[in-house]
């Protein structure tokens, strides 16, 4: 079984390529040891791991507190789920966990007032209703309990993406070069017009957003970070490029090409921006919100 959340997960995320898979996980493992930084977990406590995906959240903080900690991993993906449960068994950590199949804004089967720690990463920003989300992530917490979370933000990709547009439609007649098919990839990865954000789960917020929302559910004493990290893009292969994408709902540049390009577009895409790639002098900007609160007494 798969669907649109494994195979983004186990594969399109890194395109099957073993070094940027590896590369990938260190980055990963950053953003969830914040998380459970300001989780402030300890023996003896239950922990949620919304939207966990391959267990990382729940597993790091196995590894970090021992047996006496029990972890909830909710997914809206079964695959997921069932790849996670496999995960637990070869760690041989399976009697720590609990596996439940519900959406991070319907956490249907996770009682009231029933854990210590809401942790999640890149969960709210699939969320259409991230408000109904941070309401259930207060539900289930006990009085004194933490949510702590990690969200990229993707806003600036996006209008990003839309400047691009604006500045090929101001002009008196068609635009050459490269600008307009660099428009048209990331056009297909990100929203471009203000009614395109408004509707896209992924760009309609920010960080502060993000802030006001937990304050609206009733969290007190919340912190929020804003990571915003500039340096050389991981990626050097051009068959890498080709093959992934950022995020579940974005084509590869692969199936960008084929679908809206021309023989001679694609030739002309690849000359100007393949050498870039394989030179490992493009850069990459990574901007992410660690947002963490607590469920008053």
């Amino acid at each position: 079984m798969s669907d649109e959340w494994s195979e983004w997960l186990l594969h399109r995320r890194h395109a099957g390529d073993p070094a940027y898979l590896s590369t990938l996980r260190a980055e990963t493992e950053r953003y969830a040891d914040r998380v459970l930084d300001a989780a402030q977990l300890a023996p003896g406590m239950r922990l949620l791991d919304v939207g966990a995906g391959e267990g990382l959240l729940a597993f790091r903080a196995i590894e970090r507190i021992g047996p006496s900690l029990q972890v909830v991993l909710s997914d809206i993906s079964v695959p997921m789920l069932e790849h996670a449960q496999e995960r637990a068994r070869e760690r041989g950590i399976a009697n720590q966990c609990t596996f439940v199949h519900c959406s991070a804004d319907a956490l249907r089967g996770i009682a009231d007032g029933s854990v210590d720690v809401v942790a999640t990463r890149a969960v709210l920003a699939y969320v259409a209703d991230k408000a109904a989300a941070l309401a259930e992530f207060r539900r289930v917490l006990k009085p004194q309990g933490r949510m702590s979370l990690a969200e990229p933000i993707f806003q600036d990709d996006a209008l990003l993406t839309g400047s691009l547009r604006r500045t090929l439609e101001a002009q008196t007649s068609p635009a050459a070069g490269i600008l307009p098919l660099l428009h048209r990839w990331k056009a297909a990865q990100f929203p471009d017009t203000a009614q395109k954000m408004a509707a896209s789960p992924i760009v309609n917020y920010s960080e502060r957003d993000l802030f006001e929302l937990a304050h609206r559910a009733g969290f007190v004493d919340i912190h929020l970070e804003l990571h915003i990290d500039m340096f050389p893009c991981p990626v050097t292969s051009w068959d890498v490029v080709l093959g992934s994408s950022p995020h579940p709902w974005s084509p590869t540049l692969s199936h960008v090409l084929e679908e809206q390009f021309t023989p001679e577009e694609r030739a002309r895409f690849e000359a100007a921006l393949r050498p870039v790639v394989e030179s490992g002098k493009a850069l990459t900007v990574t901007r992410m919100a660690y947002l963490s609160g607590r469920k008053p007494a």
